[in-house]
């Protein structure tokens, strides 16, 4: 009889470990497939050319660029109002696993506020095309923004034709925020899709990214290469450790960037700066950027330490406008109430502008969601308001609409105008594929909860 228990403990044993191996087998590739790096020809010009911000003031602006494999004497040529000024930039020679080549940093300091100015950058005795950008006026008082959450773009595909458009509907926006996975992956095929993503806009514009889990290396550890601070050049001189973290003041409104994706230890430095940050802030208005929601929507309990470490922050401090990414799908949630009850600050948005859309869970916290499509968000600033504005990206539709504005006791009362405007529900499920079914499934049960948020369901069951 012992012996009998014994095998069937052995047999159970050994099943057990057999069913432990195929789940990790099946995961590997998840936790830590890192894609094949392409080898690209070095680049013979002056190209991959980026305009962010500095880290002095709304003033300040960071220009990058990438030529040949190694450095040269480089600099930029800056033009107003007829003065011609040569800033010398700083270079640096990056190894990626299969290429190299010199990275470039001009930082452009002193502008002047509400001007027109031209550039071109020098390296290798080749320049540049010129570009152009303009400074903020600080008496103005008002701006907008576009926002878009992660793109991680297929080789080739449409996302410069879709944030063309959207700039194009919003001429007047100044800059270009990007919540992480802007790139697919770290290598250097998926870069080359980003500044293709970026090219006409980001030397217009400034672009300010936070770093999303595609920047990083899979592994125990992971790992972010030189190469995200080398193109997104702030970062250079912002960083905390090795967090890259960052704040802006433009305006009436400041933005602090986290990056969400790191270990315990890393997070916690990210919360210590976050405070100081928003302690001091005088801002009016305040907008955090990072990539993991901090209310998921594909299951409750995700992203639990990034809440820990940040929520009761944003909170605290009466942080505005939470922008996140990562879930590839739109939800917004109002998450304050005033003294007399009024919906308040902070306002939490998820969006994405990728070919990829995720199944979600529909947590009730949430005000207003959307499926199967792209989005990006237009923020508008001023002195007594802050609006967000949410489009399809599809369409350039709107698709959900609200503000901020500041009521009794200084409080940032939520105005959601977004409620009669329909929500997309529209999935066809593969008939093969049974999570396809869960979520059509489900989708239903919250169609069926909130009649009143929705236009025709298509579905195939």
């Amino acid at each position: 009889m012992k012996s009998s228990r014994r095998k069937l403990k052995t047999l159970a044993a050994l099943l057990l470990l057999l069913a432990v191996t195929v789940w990790v087998a099946s995961r590997w590739q998840v936790w830590f497939g890192n894609p094949e790096e392409l080898a690209v020809k070095p680049l013979s010009a002056p190209g991959h050319v980026l305009l962010t911000f500095g880290n002095e003031d709304e003033l300040s602006r960071n220009v990058s660029w990438q030529c040949d494999t190694v450095l040269s004497p480089s600099w930029l040529e800056l033009v107003c109002d007829g003065d011609t000024t040569r800033i010398q930039a700083d270079g640096e020679v990056f190894e990626s696993r299969n290429g190299k080549a010199a990275y470039y940093v001009a930082r452009l300091r002193q502008l002047k506020p509400a001007s027109h100015y031209s550039y071109r950058v020098f390296s290798g005795n080749e320049f540049s095309p010129w570009y152009a950008f303009q400074t903020y006026a600080p008496g103005r008082n008002r701006f907008s923004f576009l926002y878009v959450g992660d793109v991680q773009d297929t080789i080739g595909g449409i996302a410069n034709s879709l944030l063309m458009n959207a700039w194009a509907h919003h001429p007047g926006v100044e800059f270009l925020v990007c919540g992480g996975d802007l790139t697919e992956r770290p290598a250097n095929q998926y870069w080359a899709e980003t500044f293709r993503t970026l090219d006409s806009i980001g030397q217009s514009i400034p672009v300010l990214n936070v770093t999303g889990n595609h920047d990083y290396f899979k592994g125990v550890v992971r790992r972010l290469e030189r190469r995200f601070p080398l193109v997104f050049s702030y970062f250079l001189d912002s960083k905390q450790e090795e967090n890259m973290v960052y704040t802006l003041n433009y305006g009436d409104a400041q933005l602090f960037v986290l990056d969400s994706n790191r270990e315990f230890f890393h997070l916690w430095t990210q919360r210590q700066w976050l405070k100081e940050q928003l302690e001091k802030s005088k801002a009016k208005w305040k907008i955090l950027v990072l990539h993991h929601p901090l209310y998921s929507i594909k299951k409750k309990n995700n992203n639990l330490i990034q809440r820990w470490m940040f929520d009761d922050l944003v909170r605290q401090y009466s942080v505005d406008l939470v922008l996140q990414g990562h879930e590839h799908a739109y939800a917004r949630m109002i998450g304050g109430l005033s003294k007399n009850n009024r919906p308040a600050v902070p306002v939490y948005t998820v969006s994405h502008c990728s070919p990829k859309n995720y199944r979600i869970h529909f947590d009730e916290r949430f005000d207003k969601f959307g499926i199967s499509s792209r989005y990006y968000q237009v923020v508008n600033v001023s002195a007594d308001t802050l609006a967000m504005a949410t489009y399809d990206a599809n369409t350039h539709a709107l698709y959900d609409s609200l503000r901020v504005v500041i009521g009794p006791y200084a409080w940032h009362i939520v105005q959601d105008l977004g409620k009669d405007i329909p929500e997309y529900m529209e999935f066809t499920p593969d008939p093969n594929n049974k999570k396809d079914q869960k979520f059509a499934k489900r989708i239903q049960e919250y169609v069926n909860r909130h009649p009143e948020r929705q236009k025709k369901l298509k579905t195939d069951n």
